[in-house]
């Protein structure tokens, strides 16, 4: 077997308080996730500024922005670049750059410089694998208490899915709220599952006593409709 000697990438891990941290920022600086408290914050980072995949990222996360913040959910960026080329790309997609119907983006959430890694070593944004020199596309979702709820990796030649990470968000208020979880592809107005009733005659006297289904004493299902769902976590 050949040895390896990568060094090993340390991440935190789901449930996790986030790590903290301050940085210098395109909004100045912050202190994470400290003055994010009480928000639901993404944090994710891009491979470099001025180059195609990330753009194209940048400008969609920029033009949901509200669509987040409906959902009392921040939105940072990271790269291992540095400020003034952060600035430079920024004012770059804002006066050049059109793609996919959308132009004159403005970003206005901020972008972590992070030129000593400090920020991705943290995170484990840097992996050897990928780029010794390039943070990955990973994506963290914290929650209000700053605990780390989900995370994703995408290699550096793949972009994101940016319904699916809207999804997320609402999926983990949803089931905060509700005591439930969500099936595979859920979308609000879909039914939730409900927590298992541990035997064949507690999920009998489910259905004859709730609005529930149950498909087995392990699988039982009820409906929650989108309105309730929306009007419960949405930004007041």
């Amino acid at each position: 077997m050949e040895s390896t000697n990568a060094t090993p990438v340390s991440l935190p891990r789901i449930g996790d308080k986030a790590p903290a941290f301050k940085a210098v920022t395109t909004q100045g600086e912050i202190n994470f996730p400290e003055q994010y408290s009480g928000s639901w914050v993404i944090l994710f980072s891009h491979p470099a500024d001025f180059t195609p995949v990330c753009t194209s990222e940048f400008m969609t996360f920029a033009t949901l922005m509200p669509e987040f913040e409906k959902y009392n959910c921040k939105l940072v960026g990271l790269s291992v670049d540095g400020l003034y080329s952060h600035i430079a790309w920024l004012r770059t997609i804002k006066e050049k750059i059109q793609y996919k119907g959308m132009k004159d983006v403005e970003v206005t959430f901020p972008l972590i410089e992070d030129i000593t890694m400090e920020v991705a070593h943290k995170y484990g944004m840097m992996q050897p694998g990928e780029s010794n020199t390039k943070a990955v596309r990973a994506v963290f979702v914290i929650d209000p208490k700053g605990i780390v709820r989900t995370l994703l990796y995408y290699p550096l030649s793949l972009g994101r899915n940016f319904d699916e990470i809207l999804r997320i968000v609402i999926g983990l208020q949803t089931a905060d709220a509700f005591s439930i979880a969500t099936p595979a592809d859920w979308r609000p107005g879909d039914d939730v599952i409900v927590p298992t009733a541990g035997s064949c005659g507690v999920a009998k006297e489910r259905m004859e006593t709730k609005d529930i289904t149950c498909h087995d004493w392990f699988f039982c299902t009820k409906k929650l409709d989108k309105e309730t769902v929306l009007k419960t976590i949405t930004k007041k």
